[in-house]
């Protein structure tokens, strides 16, 4: 029998709006067919592995509405049909989840009471630990009520010219892309934070660049992206591999956007599941390993066209190099 990992706790000042479950799987013809309870979209797929339940929840912190998927990252990591996976219960309420490929790799996570990962390792058969996040249990109170620890920066003083700050990598060959991922932070890092603090806290976000994936869109309504698309992650991709050559360590986060089309929590769904595809796509056809990526989705929440009419160009991902905000394996 296959574990499951627990129903994570809420924190006292969220709220959950919404709560969804999605089945989310790749077909041969490189399509995210998406199967929701609520039958808005329907799709045949092939029958579901054990382990690829994804639950969707919308939540509310302050005014502001949040999607975390929980079970994405372990659905991308673990493979049912070949890998190992089981759990064990720690203190305070934390989890660690241990998943054991074929050749001895093993890939560890700790997680807390509300389901942020605490740490996450990768160990080769070999012995040898790659720390790919690390979180600074100094401030284990700001997981358990939720804050956004951009509270405590500055505003951002970019001191670099806006190019050098965003890159479009439709625009860019594989080497600028590379370059562009090595750059360091663009202030002095405060503290080491989650990785779901970086998810939640656009300030946070806002100190290291970021990659606009221009050649790569989305139809309206759809997670989905075709053959001729994947070829627009290849320059990506290939930075990625050549950073991770060097560093074993390094986590790029995913960011799936929407237009302005659709409600605010269809639209946080929807950009959720376009960040998974992307992240399934680079492991499945480009073998960057899926330990290396995390997810997130924005919704219309940052717009690259302003406008509320259906934009092809506000469908889209971004991509930030998130190593140096997460572990002090950063180089």
């Amino acid at each position: 029998a296959v574990q499951v990992l627990a129903e994570p706790e809420v924190p006292q000042n969220v709220t959950i709006i919404e709560q969804t479950n999605v089945t989310n799987n790749i077909t041969n013809n490189v399509t995210t067919n998406i199967g929701q309870q609520n039958n808005v979209q329907q799709n045949t797929v092939a029958p579901l592995e054990p382990g690829q339940a994804i639950t969707q929840v919308i939540l509310q912190i302050g005014t502001q509405l949040v999607v975390n998927s929980i079970g994405q990252d372990t659905d991308r990591f673990y493979n049912a049909q070949e890998d190992e996976i089981f759990y064990e219960n720690l203190s305070n309420g934390r989890t660690r989840e241990t998943i054991t490929r074929p050749d001895g790799t093993q890939i560890i996570t700790v997680r807390n009471r509300n389901g942020d990962v605490l740490r996450r390792s990768r160990i080769t058969p070999d012995g040898r630990e790659y720390v790919l996040a690390y979180f600074d249990e100094r401030y284990d109170d700001d997981l358990i009520v939720w804050r956004d620890p951009g509270q405590d920066l500055p505003p951002l003083r970019l001191n670099i010219p806006v190019q050098d700050y965003v890159l479009d990598a439709e625009f860019a060959d594989e080497n600028e892309v590379e370059v562009f991922f090595q750059q360091p932070p663009v202030e002095q890092v405060a503290r080491l934070y989650s990785i779901d603090e970086v998810k939640r806290s656009a300030r946070v976000r806002d100190s290291v660049r970021k990659l606009e994936v221009g050649g790569l869109t989305f139809d309206t309504g759809a997670a989905t992206i075709g053959r001729d698309q994947v070829g627009a992650l290849s320059s990506v991709a290939n930075a990625m591999l050549a950073l991770l050559e060097r560093n074993p360590s390094e986590t790029f986060l995913i960011e799936g956007h929407t237009d302005a089309v659709g409600s605010d929590i269809s639209n946080l769904r929807l950009s959720d599941l376009r960040a998974a595809t992307v992240a399934r796509i680079l492991t499945d056809f480009y073998d960057v390993p899926p330990e290396n990526l995390a997810t997130q989705g924005y919704g219309e929440r940052y717009l690259k066209i302003r406008t509320e009419a259906a934009e092809r160009e506000n469908r889209r991902v971004t991509i930030r190099r998130i190593t140096p905000l997460i572990t002090t394996a950063a180089n």
